[in-house]
């Protein structure tokens, strides 16, 4: 990752959280401590941000702490082919008239390319899926209430008994910052709890992940394995991974990537 962009995710971490530590600005740029450690030094000179023992915070803190991960422009350059090829498996999954859910995320995000012919009812908690509808195509587009987080581009609400609770649907789509044996993993509990609701209203959960994401860990658990219905991941899957989900009783699509599909950092 080049500098620039490193340096532009660590200020948007420290805007979003009082104090960001060194271990999750490697998390979120893929770099060593070494390199993060620079960065702050150098931004801290700069008078950008404010270098603190074992990390970094903003110059003038946030009035209310903003979610952990990286921005969505960022997650949308990464294995943008992959996600493709897994999101038009996912709506493969779908059939005219379905209500569905898709959970924000830059892989989910891709499904709104394969969904511009289709006509089912959405429901979403991601501003870019339903904008992007409701230009593109005919299908019924639901949004969730709540407070729009710029940087993961994601709508969340702090209530029990907002909207969500009012629809129904088969199949709910998905992405997770991490796939293991203990299940589905994410870093933010505002985002495990709003998460968990849509989960609730759904019969199938489908996850979309790339294959990296098997390697991927977080301290917060969202969902168990034997919860989820089905995978969708890359040809990059390794055959411990397939196993895991085999035995956890979790059917396995494995996307293949096509040659005519253009990257989404191009489209």
């Amino acid at each position: 990752m080049h500098e620039k962009e490193r340096h532009r995710i660590i200020m948007s971490a420290v805007q979003e959280k009082p104090v960001v530590t060194v271990p999750e600005l490697v998390e979120l740029t893929d770099s060593s401590e070494a390199t993060i450690r620079r960065d702050i030094a150098a931004l801290h000179v700069q008078k950008k941000l404010r270098r603190v023992r074992g990390g970094a915070e903003a110059l003038h803190p946030p009035q209310f702490v903003g979610l952990a991960g990286r921005p969505f422009s960022v997650n949308e350059t990464i294995n943008s082919r992959q996600k493709q090829a897994i999101a038009r498996e996912a709506v493969a999954l779908c059939d005219d008239g379905d209500a569905i859910i898709i959970n924000g995320g830059t892989t989910t995000f891709q499904m709104v390319h394969f969904l511009v012919n289709r006509r089912l009812q959405v429901f979403t908690n991601s501003f870019p899926i339903a904008e992007h509808l409701l230009k593109n195509s005919k299908n019924t587009v639901m949004l969730s209430g709540g407070v729009i987080y710029r940087e993961q581009n994601i709508i969340l609400s702090p209530f029990d008994n907002d909207v969500t609770r009012n629809f129904y649907a088969q199949r709910m789509f998905m992405g997770a910052q991490g796939l293991g044996a203990l299940g589905l993993m994410e870093a933010d509990p505002l985002l495990i709890q709003a998460e968990q609701k849509l989960i609730d209203q759904a019969d199938e959960l489908i996850v979309l992940v790339d294959s990296s994401k098997f390697a991927k860990r977080s301290s917060l658990i969202l969902c168990e394995l034997r919860r989820i219905a089905t995978v969708i991941t890359d040809a990059g899957i390794e055959d411990r991974h397939a196993a895991m989900l085999e035995q956890a009783g979790v059917t396995l699509i494995v996307a293949q990537e096509r040659s005519n599909e253009k990257s989404s950092a191009a489209s």
